[in-house]
């Protein structure tokens, strides 16, 4: 199992983050063997007449992200797709994908926040609908270069992607979403799947139920489609009472290396760390936590012939 983890891009929970200080926790995570780096696809959060909270574009931080890195996968988590023209943005991933080597993960959603639609003039309406069409159009142009569609918020006549960047088929498919036809759109298009946020390995466990199942009414087998789950984590424990409107991760090392092996146990490819909050120190704590967890025994390996 991969261990991946967020980057702060956001004022919450204190001061906006420079691009000098994410980029510093993007290398320091690299250095530490994080498996991938994942950012929020946000324009602003507004709750309740609250001042509103400010966040950095989430691809112009990633495409700066691509050539600050070497290794590490990137993944959006997730790209709405009602921000961005569904062609153009299959264009921009073929890019960033060939900027970055292969080495992103084109993780897609509806969106759900509403006031950040009105602040910045993009229809909240038929948001499920017009991402079963966005994603049609992407998944087509990246895997095949070509596509034509006439949909009722979308359409392309004669569309082509050319350069076809570094992989022929493009980047992976992930698609983040719980509800019946958001896992309908994932059994026809992802590679990858998501959901979050969780804590124990057992609160995921109804909706890993819900995506296989949607997988075998789709006909497609559930084991072509690849795993990923995020958690909120807080390293070294806390003393506040949980919530259980935010489940959370939290303990020593050993403690998070187990709850990560019940994920790999469930079947789960890809564990998407959300440390908050987030600093050096904190995801230093969270390496821990992970070479912890590497140093296990994985069950799935075959003994060796004695």
């Amino acid at each position: 199992m991969k261990v991946g983890i967020t980057l702060p891009l956001a004022e919450y929970p204190g001061k906006q983050p420079s691009y000098e200080e994410i980029r510093a926790l993007a290398r320091q995570a690299e250095a530490a063997g994080f498996d991938s780096l994942w950012c929020f696809d946000h324009l602003l959060f507004r709750e309740g007449g609250e001042p509103a909270e400010g966040i950095w574009e989430c691809w112009t931080t990633l495409s700066a992200l691509a050539e600050a890195t070497a290794r590490i996968q990137l993944g959006t988590l997730v790209l709405c797709t009602a921000f961005r023209n569904p062609a153009v943005l299959a264009k921009m991933a073929a890019t960033l994908d060939s900027i970055s080597n292969g080495r992103l993960i084109l993780g897609l959603g509806a969106g759900w926040h509403q006031p950040e639609f009105e602040a910045f003039g993009i229809d909240f309406a038929n948001r499920v609908s017009r991402f079963e069409e966005a994603v049609h159009i992407i998944a087509s142009l990246l895997r095949t270069g070509k596509a034509d569609f006439d949909g009722r918020f979308s359409w392309v006549h004669g569309g082509e992607l050319r350069p076809r960047g570094v992989r022929p088929a493009g980047p992976p498919l992930l698609i983040g979403g719980s509800g019946p036809r958001m896992l309908r759109a994932t059994a026809r298009h992802a590679d990858l799947w998501n959901a979050c946020w969780f804590g124990a390995p057992s609160g995921f466990e109804p909706a890993l139920r819900a995506v296989r199942q949607a997988c075998a009414a789709a006909g497609r087998d559930p084991s072509t489609l690849r795993i990923t789950a995020g958690v909120n984590v807080v390293p070294g424990g806390r003393a506040d009472p949980p919530d259980p409107r935010r489940p959370v991760l939290t303990g020593t090392p050993a403690d998070l290396a187990a709850a990560f092996a019940g994920y790999r146990d469930l079947g789960v490819d890809h564990l998407v760390c959300n440390p908050n909050p987030h600093h050096a120190a904190a995801q230093r704590a969270l390496a821990d936590a992970l070479r912890c967890y590497r140093s296990l025994p994985d069950p799935t390996e075959e003994e060796p012939l004695r």
